[in-house]
């Protein structure tokens, strides 16, 4: 074949890198992708806007964008990507970075950079380039993968990369700067060379014996299913369960990988987990943890008393966080879940009857389940009668997302999930202004499925301007807003600690809250108010059950407070408020 003719095919065959970019994600099953556009950033969007089978969704700011990305993920099973220009396009993006990191969520990252030849590289000045930031020296520390694509050949090999790593082991994000000289360069799909990641061999068990002799050796067995739970085979996790017929406790980032309707199931530990929950994992004598880093939110601060006088089989697929825990008295099993259900299955454990065991904690909950600590020991009730009432309007299958502070707390400890439901939180990172981003995301990976956002009013004014993607898509979320006019977690302590002084937190501290109401009308969304004593109008109720979407106000007055809630210094079984000392050792088998 002549010179020019190869060269011609050659020519023919090529295609922007951002093109590229877009079919490879394309390929993968993605179709959107969230971001806010910016200079360096316009070849990879235009590329989007001419592919018709993918969608990009303006987000008003790059951390809902990050955040969405995450909730994408989460819904689809797939991985999430979100986009953004360079220096304050990136940086905006770093908080939902790195919460995507510390709550294993595969997110593909891509940023935007100067040109090649602005970059400065490792020449010694802050830079040359207008916007430029080494984005990827300041990710690495909250990423799986970070790295700057300066050469357009390479473009195959890193996304195959970045996405292995990102859906391998314990899952997260990856983030890939491109200069914008790179995106815009011609490049032949079929010279391209890709990247075959090294296989990963799951530890075989070699000490089943072991784990089975504790496990048939325990008389008071509790399993405790963390965040990597809600990932794993949900047949072999159910028939592991009611086999055995165990009791069940979730940490706060497991909440949805069992249905809470089972008999079984005693509630969530933690700081703020219920009390029963905390109280019979005190009584245990082993502890099956899967899937949950067992951090000291869970396990409280006092680490020498929990479960001292048992065992813990901790099963994770992070062998650093098997490591380097501080916890002394586990066995560690470096595996999948699923991996440890199927050696469990296919060499199963002879329990022995712990039907007295169950009705112990049956007990326990009826004594000390949330509905009993909110009539005994809240003051001010109507925060958590809100978040009856909420779970009240939600069915089978919805999706509920939760900001961070009380409000969820009070949605953790009360709400009752049913089949199909999850509550999509933040856990290691926590900020603030993450429900209402996560619910778009979230919304986007499913649209047939109704989104819940449940949010304090310090979080919702900080993530308002996601406001504007219910109502641009009509997206089937409905937003509560739990408006106390306060930052009520802080208060909390503002109160125990730090003698009423609420600086930045109320309004005499400086705190002020927007009229939801008139942001309601703002962004073309119907508006519900409600106050306690509105709670029985069936009118209103149907009203709010109609609404395709819409904002919720629930007004609550007065100081509020979570109850139970662990102090520092004090073992799980011991929440405030605390119970006199001789209740507490009539429920403490350990202490009897």
């Amino acid at each position: 074949m002549p010179v020019w003719s190869i060269l011609s095919l050659i020519i023919k065959n090529n295609m922007k890198v951002s093109d590229y970019i877009i079919s490879y994600i394309e390929s993968r099953g993605v179709h959107v992708i969230f971001g806010y556009i910016g200079g360096m950033i316009t070849h990879l969007v235009d590329s989007v806007s001419q592919n018709p089978n993918m969608q990009f969704i303006q987000t008003y700011h790059e951390q809902t964008a990050a955040i969405a990305a995450e909730g994408f993920a989460k819904e689809s099973g797939l991985f999430g990507v979100a986009i953004s220009t360079s220096g304050p396009g990136a940086t905006n993006m770093m908080t939902g970075i790195a919460d995507a990191y510390f709550d294993s969520i595969p997110v593909l990252y891509i940023t935007g950079q100067v040109n090649t030849y602005e970059y400065k590289y490792d020449k010694p000045v802050r830079q040359q380039g207008f916007q430029e930031t080494d984005i990827v020296s300041m990710v690495k520390p909250v990423t799986k993968y970070a790295k700057l694509i300066d050469k357009a050949e390479d473009i195959k090999y890193e996304l195959d990369k970045a996405l292995y790593i990102a859906l391998s082991g314990r899952k997260g994000p990856v983030l890939l700067d491109l200069p914008m000289d790179i995106q815009r360069e011609e490049i032949n799909p079929e010279t391209l060379i890709g990247y075959s990641g090294e296989s990963i061999i799951n530890n075989p068990l070699i000490a089943w014996e072991e784990i089975r002799l504790l496990m048939e050796s325990s008389h008071r067995p509790m399993l405790l299913l963390g965040a990597g739970c809600c990932n794993s085979d949900m047949f072999l996790l159910n028939d592991f369960i009611r086999r055995h017929h165990f009791p069940v406790i979730t940490s706060l980032m497991g909440r949805g990988a069992i249905d809470e309707t089972y008999d079984n199931y005693i509630g969530m530990i933690g700081s703020y987990g219920n009390r029963c929950a905390n109280m019979g994992v005190a009584n245990a004598d082993l502890l099956i943890a899967l899937g949950t880093r067992l951090d000291t939110r869970q396990t409280g601060a006092r680490l020498d008393q929990f479960l001292s006088n048992g065992h813990i089989i901790h099963v994770d697929i992070d062998d650093n966080e098997l490591e380097y825990h501080r916890l002394l008295n586990r066995k560690k099993v470096n595996c999948t879940i699923d991996c440890f259900l199927q050696k469990e299955k296919e060499m199963p454990v002879s329990l022995g009857d712990i039907s007295e065991w169950n009705f112990f904690l049956h007990g326990l909950k009826q004594r000390y389940g949330q509905d009993e600590e909110i009539e005994r020991f809240v003051e001010n009730k109507s925060p958590y009668r809100f978040m009856q009432y909420f779970d009240s309007l939600t069915q089978t299958d919805d999706v509920i997302c939760a900001d961070i502070g009380q409000n969820q707390m009070w949605a953790a400890q009360t709400l009752r999930l049913k089949s199909g439901q999850k509550i999509v939180t933040s856990g290691g990172l926590a900020p603030m202004g993450f429900s209402l981003p996560v619910a778009i995301g979230c919304s986007f990976a499913n649209p047939n499925k109704k989104v819940f956002s449940i949010n304090g009013d310090g979080g919702f004014h900080m993530a308002i301007q996601s406001l504007m993607l219910i109502s641009q898509y009509n997206l089937p979320i409905k937003v509560m807003v739990l408006n106390n006019a306060s930052l009520g977690m802080i208060t909390q302590f503002q109160h125990l600690y730090f003698g009423d002084r609420m600086c930045g937190t109320t309004f005499d501290g400086g705190y002020r809250v927007p009229d939801i109401k008139s942001l309601s009308a703002a962004y073309g969304l119907p508006y519900f108010r409600l106050t306690v004593n509105r709670l029985d109008d069936p009118d209103l109720r149907e009203e709010i059950r109609a609404a395709h979407n819409c904002i919720i106000e629930c007004v609550v007055e007065g100081l509020t407070s979570v109850s139970p809630k662990l102090e520092y210094d004090k073992p799980i079984s011991k929440p405030l408020p605390l119970l006199p000392e001789e209740e507490y050792k009539e429920n403490m088998l350990l202490e009897a």
